[in-house]
């Protein structure tokens, strides 16, 4: 099985036998998130637009990936770029799914809220709550076989609970069908490197989950 969807079949539109009605094709999800996108447009529905957004980062990668990782809120870079993780949390990130088997374009990356807060400040709840309903649509079209919620705020809003990260690492949860790992954002892991080597066990569960080979090395600075 690869990481990516792939090879994951694709319903026809044609009936596969004389007489069997014919069922019409899936959408595109790459047009599905276009159309989110434009749903989304030039978003003011929170605060956060009048607090010195830039411009809105909505997600990038495989609309079709197996394996989806979800963040807080894009940084200075992320403002700039339009896209998620591509400061130095984000060079961290590639480099933990490198360390996977894996390329940046074989997943799906977003977050949970769509611009970035004042001086990176955590995002506020009534913030979630308004941005994520676009959030849940693009996890839809993308249907991956696994999420990765980086971080306390990605998992506590996707799971809706509150709990410590002690207590949501190391297991998996169900997330409406889906299953969903926890581990460290890579901009608590530039601060803690130590905690690299937990991040390492968390994605070798998802790789484990994939159907990846799981390199014995650990994830690398």
């Amino acid at each position: 099985m690869t990481a990516t969807a792939n090879s994951r079949s694709i319903e026809t539109a044609a009936g596969r036998s004389t007489g069997e009605s014919a069922r019409p094709a899936r959408p595109d999800p790459a047009a599905r998130l276009r159309q989110i996108r434009a749903d989304l447009g030039d978003c003011t529905r929170c605060r956060l637009h009048k607090q010195g957004r830039k411009q809105i980062v909505f997600g990038v990668g495989d609309p079709r990936a197996d394996l989806m990782f979800i963040g807080e809120a894009p940084g200075a870079d992320e403002d700039e770029q339009g896209e998620p993780f591509v400061g130095r949390a984000g060079q961290l990130l590639n480099n933990m799914i490198k360390a996977m088997g894996l390329g940046r374009e074989d997943v799906y990356i977003a977050n949970i809220i769509k611009c970035r807060p004042p001086q990176n400040r955590m995002p506020e709840r009534d913030e979630c709550d308004t941005c994520s309903p676009f959030l849940m649509r693009q996890i839809e079209v993308v249907d991956p076989q696994v999420i990765v919620a980086l971080g306390a705020v990605a998992a506590k809003t996707l799971l809706a609970v509150n709990a410590p990260m002690s207590e949501l690492r190391g297991r998996w949860f169900d997330f409406r069908g889906t299953k969903l790992r926890v581990t460290y954002h890579p901009a608590f892991l530039l601060r803690d490197p130590r905690q690299k080597k937990e991040a390492w066990k968390d994605l070798q569960m998802v790789m484990k989950e994939l159907g990846l080979e799981v390199p014995a090395k650990p994830l690398q600075p």
